[in-house]
């Protein structure tokens, strides 16, 4: 028995094929109709929805022409042995339900939300189809590792990591150069990073990772004159997360030092300060130097979310930029070719259809 649960709004400003036809790819992506596994009837569906049969045709033509079913002759529609994987589903997921609920939180309903977007008629960026390459460049593998795990975890990107140090040779090899739609460092390597890739094509965005919130919180709650220092792996994510708490502007505390979480330097820093704090990688030697007397705080940063806001913006706009068939030409490893019905409304319908 295989259930799927459906709703048609006859309300609705989205029209009715397009309601169904996302809500079946939804279905079958989640696995709610295995592969292999046959769909109700054009017939069943038209009727346990209670819209025109024709329009449930047209939604299994257009499930078809995407490779989400297959017809076998004399035996119904099947849902396809492989469907198209669209990128990051877990990332529209969390973004839907995000949306949704502030939205909620303005005093909109989901069709308010609905009509709203459908209602910004000049903004209709063309959606990025799987996952796209951007080039993360920083100078320790840390960092590299930190910042495309942030990213990852934001946007469908694959990130191709390359040490400062190496991005010369790198950019030397113009196929490299080439797949890239943009290039991300942080703000202290920008101006060396665009330098490095002029020419490419490549744009460059600068990204701030920046201490939680709930760390600066915790560090305002301490007696005015606290003694805070910052330990890390390395150097230079010491001094980046130093510069972010600087950043805050803290009245009651004053910053000492920043500095790896090993050698004489962290048992200096260690005497001088009241509060230390450090990344997760480092707190284990931290803790066991600290002693009793020197409070230790973990925090490992987060990526300052206008910095995704501003790489999601820049990624759909170099994907507006290019032709149509761009995307499905890098897939296949080729260059790019340039390439110059609602029916009438009935109630909100929802129904459980339900298939032996």
């Amino acid at each position: 028995m295989i259930a799927m649960n459906l709703k048609i709004d006859g309300h609705s400003p989205i029209p009715i094929r397009r309601q169904l036809t996302e809500q079946l790819k939804h279905v079958i992506e989640s696995g709610g109709v295995p592969a292999d596994q046959t769909l109700p009837s054009i017939r069943e569906l038209a009727g346990f929805l209670g819209i025109n049969p024709n329009t449930v045709a047209r939604v299994i033509e257009d499930l078809k022409q995407s490779g989400y079913v297959e017809a076998r002759r004399g035996r119904g529609v099947f849902v396809a042995p492989a469907v198209p994987a669209r990128p990051s589903p877990h990332l529209r997921e969390a973004f839907l339900q995000d949306t949704v609920i502030r939205a909620a939180a303005l005093g909109m309903t989901a069709d308010d939300l609905s009509v709203g977007v459908l209602s910004l008629a000049g903004i209709r960026p063309t959606a990025i189809r799987g996952a796209v390459e951007v080039l993360l460049v920083e100078c320790s593998p840390p960092e590299l590792d930190f910042f495309a795990r942030q990213l990852e975890a934001h946007l469908p990107v694959r990130v191709d990591k390359v040490l400062l140090g190496e991005l010369a040779a790198v950019t030397r090899r113009q196929k490299h150069a080439g797949r890239w739609r943009a290039a991300v460092t942080s703000f202290c390597h920008l101006p060396q990073v665009e330098q490095l890739l002029k020419g490419k094509g490549v744009p460059v965005i600068a990204l701030l990772a920046e201490a939680h919130l709930e760390t600066l919180h915790r560090l305002a709650q301490f007696p005015s004159g606290t003694r805070v220092g910052v330990a890390s792996t390395t150097v230079e994510t010491a001094h980046n997360l130093e510069h972010s708490i600087a950043n805050a502007s803290l009245p009651n505390i004053a910053l000492v030092g920043a500095c790896p979480a090993e050698g004489a330097a962290l048992g200096r820093l260690l005497r001088r300060v009241d509060v230390v704090v450090c990344s997760s990688a480092a707190a284990e030697r931290v803790r066991g130097l600290a002693g009793s007397s020197v409070q230790v705080m973990i925090d490992d940063r987060a990526l300052d979310q206008r910095a995704i806001e501003m790489l999601a913006a820049l990624l759909v706009r170099e994907n507006g930029d290019r032709p149509a068939g761009a995307a499905r030409a890098a897939r296949r490893g080729l260059s790019p070719r340039p390439s110059n019905g609602r029916e009438r409304r009935r109630g909100a319908v929802r129904a459980t259809t339900q298939r032996t």
